[in-house]
């Protein structure tokens, strides 16, 4: 009797399905968002994150980890979408290392017209889900994100010992 391969593990294949899944969401909506707003993919998400959150910023650490990016990556995104206007960088009054991205007024305006775009291809996207379909997806996937964050937030405060 043959043991079970780790190609064969059922974890590997749903993990895989979901990366799939997410990379194929991403390459049917971002070069329609780039072609009727101009916005990529990555500022969308950088964007829509800064507009749900307090005071419309966030950390650069704490931006970075919301749409998986080191620091030095998140901080090269950030001069980017600077450079366009619709984010600014805010020291944090309290400590002169952390800086926030802060989203701006055009930021605001353009994410607002990507919003439109996005809405409407997810429409497009899940037309045969039905709500209780989209709820059930809901709950699993932050299930997922609640047990990722806690076994990072343990690893993290592991290797900082």
């Amino acid at each position: 009797m043959n043991p079970l391969s780790p190609a064969d593990d059922r974890l590997i294949t749903t993990s895989g399905r979901l990366l799939e899944a997410g990379s194929q969401l991403d390459r049917l909506l971002g070069p329609a968002l780039l072609a009727e707003t101009g916005l990529q993919h990555t500022w969308f998400e950088v964007l829509l994150r800064l507009s749900r959150s307090e005071g419309g910023q966030l950390t650069m650490s704490a931006l970075a980890s919301e749409v998986a990016l080191t620091t030095g990556g998140i901080t090269r995104m950030i001069d980017r979408i600077e450079a366009a206007g619709y984010v600014e960088r805010r020291p944090c009054p309290t400590d002169r290392r952390v800086a926030y991205a802060a989203i701006t007024d055009p930021g605001r305006a353009v994410l607002a017209q990507a919003l439109v775009v996005q809405a409407r291809r997810l429409r497009e996207v899940f037309a045969e889900f039905s709500e209780a379909d989209l709820a059930t997806l809901d709950e699993l996937l932050d299930r997922v994100r609640r047990v990722s964050r806690v076994d990072g937030a343990a690893k993290t405060a592991a290797a900082a010992e």
